[in-house]
């Protein structure tokens, strides 16, 4: 701004214009001034703007070093643009023109972010001083959301802003109020920050709010009763462990259970966890004097802060392995109580040569991948021939069992969308959440499991493997899968990726929907997407559906699911979707 143009002869005026490529472009115009020189006593600059020939802003003399910006309030159009600076007839100095910038209006298709979102993250970062990119609108274009944040985008309405992530990111004081003009958030975390004072009771009002992480911060006093009844019904996933001065019992080992709502009341169905043996083990043998051979392989120590048992303890926990489960290809599995709470016992069959070798990087897999939706391991036996693994016990067993005639539990509508978002965000954290990344290569209705509150939960992903980033792309060789579920390509390329998991995903949520399995068997022997896509073009979701709902369920979310799994279900990789969109999808209210 310490320079300036001028016109090349002292009585004319300084003109710019520019052709617009379309007519139809809307451009905003920004002029600065600034006088660069000490007028004396009898100089003077007076000057005016024309657009067009037309007056577009009136006389006026520029400061000394100090900038006057002239601007267009509203976006200029008509296809001309021409502009002069000129002087009146009584300057004795020419019109002059520090700096000049001219932007292209946008027109996005995308509405504006909702107004009460928008006034809540500005004064959020305002209290808190926030560094991160916040700036424009927060949800809207989604390719530039703000940082931290995740918005749902409601047909026909404003995006709302369902997550908001503030973790580490040095913020101090109490927990800002206007977190509660946040109506439809999701997710909160606000962890390790150097936040003091109470946990507000705001938080219990929220009534999406379902999970809440306050993890190593300053909090003090007891935590609300609200946010205790709602996490005792299992609506709330609360994280408050190295809060030293917080009262009451903290527990940083948490769950978030969903109570998905039945039409019918049912009995521990026990058996179901058969599905769960399919998980991948082994054992370990006496190393004998001399050479290690193939079937006497050396199993090293398991790395890992879980609970190894003694065969004995094994034992002790199953009373003397009464009560089977279930039994799958590589032993079987038994109930079994640990310090007052239920556990499944997987027993590895000696004659599982595979598992024998395998079980010491599947347990070392298992202990470093920890999700809401993926079964945890409690841990592990490995004495002498005796090799087990013990998980948490999933007492509603598996949902196929629940997506056909024979059980009397019929899922609603909301219930089932509910498993599926618990599936998809579970398998998203394999895909995305670890590190090296995962794929499950078994993703199917018998390996999604369901707790006494029927939240979903992945199993059997201790049989991914881990896979490199190659060129972009997470590759993984080897036999997998199920017949029904398994990708397309993987008959010509026995190669699998994440999108080889979406696919056995849309198959899942195919099942959800129709209450039918991979293969129909009507007249013929028929793929389920097959069967779908042969109903679709008749227009008739009731068709589709399962007709155990009885028609009681929301016509345009059913048809929103259907779009989504028949994408995931492409026979062209390249045109599913990720599953972190899967998540994102199900979890938006529009689909409810």
């Amino acid at each position: 701004m310490r320079t300036a143009a001028t016109p090349r002869r002292a009585n004319a005026s300084l003109d710019f214009f520019w052709l617009p490529a379309d007519d139809k472009a809307s451009y905003y115009v920004y002029m600065h001034f600034a006088e660069v020189e000490k007028l004396q006593a009898n100089q003077s600059r007076l000057q005016y703007i024309t657009r067009n020939w037309r007056v577009f802003y009136e006389l006026f003399a520029p400061d000394y070093l100090y900038t006057n910006t002239i601007f267009s309030p509203a976006a200029l159009s008509g296809g001309q643009y021409n502009f002069s600076i000129c002087k009146v007839e009584n300057s004795t100095l020419p019109p002059i023109l520090n700096a000049i910038e001219i932007y292209t209006l946008k027109e996005f298709l995308e509405l504006e972010t909702n107004q009460e979102d928008i006034d809540a993250i500005n004064i959020i970062k305002s209290t808190y001083k926030i560094k991160k990119n916040w700036q424009g609108d927060p949800c809207a274009p989604q390719a530039y959301l703000c940082e931290g944040v995740k918005c749902s985008y409601p047909q026909n309405e404003s995006p709302r802003i369902i997550s908001l992530d503030l973790s580490s990111s040095g913020l101090t004081g109490e927990i800002a109020p206007s977190i509660f003009n946040l109506t439809v958030i999701q997710t909160l975390d606000l962890s390790n920050n150097n936040l003091t004072g109470p946990i507000p009771d705001f938080l219990s009002q929220l009534p999406d709010l379902n999970v809440i992480n306050l993890e190593k911060n300053k909090l003090t006093g007891s935590v609300p009763v609200g946010l205790i009844e709602r996490r005792k019904n299992g609506f709330l996933s609360i994280s408050l462990c190295a809060n030293p001065n917080l009262s009451g019992n903290v527990s940083c080992k948490q769950k978030r259970n969903f109570v998905i709502p039945v039409v019918a009341s049912v009995a521990g169905i026990s058996i179901l966890l058969l599905s769960v043996a399919a998980l991948c083990w082994g054992i370990k043998q006496k190393r004998q004097p001399g050479a290690v051979t193939d079937s006497n392989p050396i199993i090293a120590p398991v790395e890992t802060t879980k609970r190894q048992f003694t065969y004995s303890e094994i034992l002790q926990i199953t009373n003397n392995l009464k009560r089977i489960l279930g039994k799958g290809g590589f032993g079987t599995v038994y109930h079994g109580c640990l310090d007052k709470t239920q556990v499944a016992v997987k027993m590895l069959s000696p004659s599982s040569v595979q598992g024998l070798q395998q079980f010491h990087a599947e347990v070392n897999l298992l202990m470093r991948v920890h999700h809401i939706n993926l079964t945890s391991l409690v841990g592990y036996c490995n004495d002498e021939n005796h090799i087990g693994l013990v998980y948490e016990y999933m007492e509603n067993g598996n949902l196929q069992a629940y997506l056909s005639d024979i059980t009397p539990v019929v899922f609603t509508w909301e219930g089932r969308l509910q498993i599926a978002t618990d599936a998809a965000q579970g398998l998203e954290y394999l895909h995305y959440g670890c590190s090296p990344p995962m794929i499950h290569r078994d993703v199917k209705s018998t390996n999604i499991l369901l707790n006494e509150y029927f939240q979903a939960k992945l199993s059997d992903f201790g049989l991914s493997r881990n896979f490199p980033v190659e060129e972009g792309t997470h590759i993984l060789t080897g036999v997998a899968g199920t017949p029904g579920y398994l990708a397309p390509e993987y008959n010509m390329s026995n190669r699998l990726n994440e999108k080889s998991d979406v696919y056995s995903f849309g198959v899942v949520l195919l099942e959800i929907i129709a209450g039918r399995p991979a293969f129909i068997h009507t007249h013929e022997r028929i793929h389920i997407s097959k069967w779908v896509g042969l109903l679709l073009p008749k227009g008739d979701i009731y068709s589709i559906v399962d007709p155990r709902l009885e028609r009681s369920f929301n016509v345009s979310s059913v048809w929103k699911a259907v779009e989504l799994a028949m994408a995931c279900v492409s026979k062209h990789p390249i045109n599913r979707p990720s599953m972190s969109q899967n998540s994102i999808a199900m979890l938006r209210p529009s689909f409810r």
